[in-house]
């Protein structure tokens, strides 16, 4: 049986911070479908899909450790039923663990959530995850017709109740937003025990908090600006777990960036470069934000810039430059921030598990064998 979630794996020897120092090495995406900007039309949501499947498939082979997809509502994005895709990837991945990126547990029901992934973690024997986070984007509230102010309390409370779900077969649960329950059993179970729940967070003080006084693995969201703005944040995270009584050495961070690799440096800023302009500029306009311009791409994608682009070395060096600052247990990059040809987001994949991930790993070094989380023990 699976060793379990990170936070319950055998105590590690401390690295910055007094945490664990493996690291693992992963991606996500939210399976884009805009208007391509070099052909005109819009992506098609089933070949976005398909070739996401086989994206999650290649990254297994070349020995990434996790795959995340993401929630969303809108025409630009493919998956709004993260826990189906990843039961498609899981039938063709032996060893990588697959994650929500994240479920939006705001505007769903925390029975449903844990039944999908109980039954993902079933069908991978092991390998699930939910990353709990309240969301980006609004779409689903009116969707699923709920209150958009009441935003956070949705999420705490629904919190709550999947988490118990997780460790009660049998349930006895008062909610105020969503309807209580009375001795109702929850299948299936999962195969881990507990089934790993993390939770996403986008460097608000208030959300770092919950998480650290729940004692849950928290992924932290760093899409712009300069990384060491966020550091106050895993410090706040790993003081406030202590005062909770927690171990800090055993709640991991994640570290959730955009970015991409190439084999050369040219490569990756020609190859995402406008991808990701419209991207940033067409959410952003929903926002109010000005538009995206290449002198802001550049600095982001300089050394004290969030964007981790860039050959393989310039991508291990960021990566590094982060681990000094967060002393993290693990690093999702999403590569499709906006629409990239599927044959480079392969090359990137490759590149990133067979050049990148070796050397990360080894610079900061490896756990003893089966404490990696999905490790067979």
């Amino acid at each position: 049986m699976p060793s379990g979630p990170i936070a319950g794996a055998p105590p590690r020897d401390p690295g910055p911070g007094g945490v664990g120092i493996l690291m693992e090495l992963g991606l996500f995406s939210f399976a884009e479908t805009p208007v391509d900007p070099s052909t005109g039309r819009q992506v098609d949501g089933g070949r976005r899909i398909r070739n996401l499947v086989e994206e999650i498939e290649l990254a297994d082979a070349v020995g990434l450790d996790v795959f995340g997809v993401g929630e969303h509502h809108r025409p630009d994005y493919a998956v709004s039923a993260p826990a189906i895709v990843l039961a498609a990837a899981a039938a063709r991945t032996r060893r990588i663990r697959l994650t929500s990126a994240v479920s939006v547990l705001s505007s769903d029901d925390p029975v449903r959530v844990f039944q999908d992934f109980a039954t993902l973690d079933q069908l991978s024997q092991g390998r699930a995850e939910i990353m709990a986070g309240r969301g980006s984007f609004t779409e689903s509230f009116p969707l699923f017709g709920l209150d958009l102010s009441d935003y956070d309390a949705l999420f705490s409370e629904k919190l709550e109740l999947l988490l118990r779900l997780r460790s009660e077969e049998r349930i006895t649960w008062d909610g105020t937003l969503r309807p209580s329950i009375r001795d109702r059993g929850v299948y299936p179970r999962p195969f881990q025990d507990p089934l790993p729940v993390w939770v996403a967070v986008g460097g608000s003080p208030r959300s770092v908090v919950r998480v650290a006084r729940l004692g849950l693995p928290m992924a932290l969201a760093i899409i712009g600006g300069q990384p060491e703005r966020f550091r106050p944040m895993v410090e706040l995270y790993r003081e406030v777990a202590a005062e909770a009584g927690h171990d800090p050495a055993r709640l991991p961070v994640s570290i959730n960036s955009h970015g991409f690799v190439a084999d050369t440096t040219e490569a990756a800023a020609e190859i995402a470069f406008a991808p990701f302009t419209e991207t940033m500029t067409r959410i952003g306009r929903e926002r109010g934000w000005p538009p995206y311009s290449r002198s802001q791409f550049e600095f982001e994608r300089s050394a004290r810039g969030a964007l981790v682009l860039g050959s393989p070395q310039e991508v291990i060096d960021k990566i590094l430059a982060q681990h000094e600052l967060f002393g993290h247990e693990r690093f999702l990059l999403q590569l499709t921030v906006g629409p990239i040809e599927h044959r480079q987001v392969l090359r990137a994949i490759e590149l990133f598990g067979t050049e990148v991930a070796p050397v990360v790993r080894r610079e900061v070094g490896e756990a003893p064998a089966g404490t990696r989380s999905g490790a067979e023990s």
